[in-house]
């Protein structure tokens, strides 16, 4: 007969712990494996209801169907990648221009800071030369460590289809491994585990889409009202880069600043390019992703931001985009078993997401309500804190 250990809390928690930091060590010496490996399965989840509609109402075989979505799923990158191509070409021819309004602005810092803070132009540039000197070296390494960055990303780019095609084709052979490797009377468990992953991590993906459309169309509509000349390039790859966490949107308004410039060195323009982009950045982060992205994975601020620092650190961009996927994976498997249980709802985010004013839906950071609904004025969690008391009857008190 089977009897089940019992730990103390402090024993779960070193395990839980030790676990935690083994599955980051490992992710992090085998990044280069797993990565590709973890993008694979986000993808083949996301195709898979594509794949289901050929193989059950188009009657494909399995193999076939499988074949045609990878082929779709390339054929809209390489698209994607031949219209930024074409548009960045166009661009490059700019780049004289670009240079001619950059040095313009320069010497119009250089005459402020003579002005303002009494430092002769030549006594400027020496201090810029001993910089570019300190700095070469470092530069060096940069070049270095991008070059070998950009191979790794080739690399990636030839694998992910292969084995999005592998995991859709060998889909069933995986799932009776999982079946294998767990007693029958938690197959309902695993069922569930399952089908919640799948439902989680394609409703994120799809809601990162939509944001990516909606960033892309309103910084077009934005730059082209400003006039500025590659404003639909501008726009999608802001999208493209909003999808990078925190640093995305940084490259984005650099790159949007710089590209102003192969128009006009007009002063107005740059100040118009970064007003849309506060503007834009404050509908995406305040509506959009609390209405389309948060809505779909509920993991709050606070873990969200501490995984994806942790998952920048581990594996730089990539980790950083995957860093919420994962983080919902793991919180649908601790929701489901018990001892993880806390877990998941220490990375759940239990707060209402919305509120309707005048029939519009609107993000919802604090209210009344909810505080009224603390934690601590439970009727459950309430007892611990608070002593039973009962009045006495002086009269009936001993003396």
């Amino acid at each position: 007969m089977n009897e089940e250990l019992k730990f103390p809390f402090y024993a779960k928690l070193t395990f839980i712990t030790l676990g935690l930091i083994s599955l980051i060590f490992i992710f992090y010496i085998g990044q280069n494996i797993i990565v590709p490996i973890i993008m694979s399965f986000l993808f083949a989840i996301l195709l898979y209801p594509i794949a289901q509609f050929l193989k059950l109402k188009l009657r494909f075989p399995n193999v076939l169907a499988v074949m045609i979505v990878v082929i779709l799923f390339i054929l809209f990158f390489i698209g994607l990648f031949v219209f930024l191509s074409y548009q960045i070409s166009d661009f490059a021819e700019d780049f004289d221009k670009i240079e001619k309004n950059i040095n313009i602005h320069l010497s119009n810092i250089q005459g402020f800071i003579r002005d303002t803070f009494h430092v002769s132009s030549r006594e400027q540039k020496q201090y810029i030369d001993t910089a570019t000197e300190d700095s070469l070296e470092k530069g060096k390494e940069i070049l270095g460590t991008t070059l070998m960055s950009f191979t790794d990303t080739l690399v990636n780019l030839t694998l992910i289809p292969i084995y999005t095609f592998l995991i859709l084709l060998y889909r069933t052979h995986f799932l009776m491994f999982l079946s294998k490797l767990v007693d029958k009377e938690h197959h309902h468990k695993l069922k569930d585990i399952l089908t919640n992953i799948r439902i989680a991590i394609n409703s994120y993906i799809v809601g990162l889409i939509i944001e990516m459309i909606l960033v892309a169309t309103m910084t077009t509509i934005g730059l082209m009202l400003i006039g500025v000349k590659y404003a639909i390039l501008l726009g999608v790859m802001t999208g493209i880069l909003n999808l990078i966490p925190y640093i995305g949107i940084l490259f984005a308004g650099v790159l949007s600043i710089v590209a102003t410039l192969t128009g006009t060195p007009d002063l107005s323009i740059i100040v118009g390019v970064i007003a849309v982009t506060v503007v834009v950045q404050l509908i995406d982060n305040n509506i959009l992703v609390p209405l389309i992205v948060s809505s779909k994975v509920e993991i709050n601020a606070f873990i969200s931001i501490i995984a994806i620092i942790i998952g920048g650190a581990i594996a730089g961009v990539s980790g950083m985009f995957l860093a919420l996927p994962i983080l919902a994976v793991l919180k649908v498997i601790f929701d489901r078993i018990d001892t993880l249980e806390p877990w998941g709802y220490l990375m759940g985010d239990h707060l209402p997401k919305t509120y309707t004013w005048r029939n519009i839906k609107l993000p919802l950071f604090d209210s009344e309500e909810e505080s009224k609904k603390s934690v601590f004025k439970t009727d459950v969690i309430n007892p611990v804190f608070t002593e039973t008391t009962t009045e006495i009857d002086p009269s009936k008190t001993k003396e």
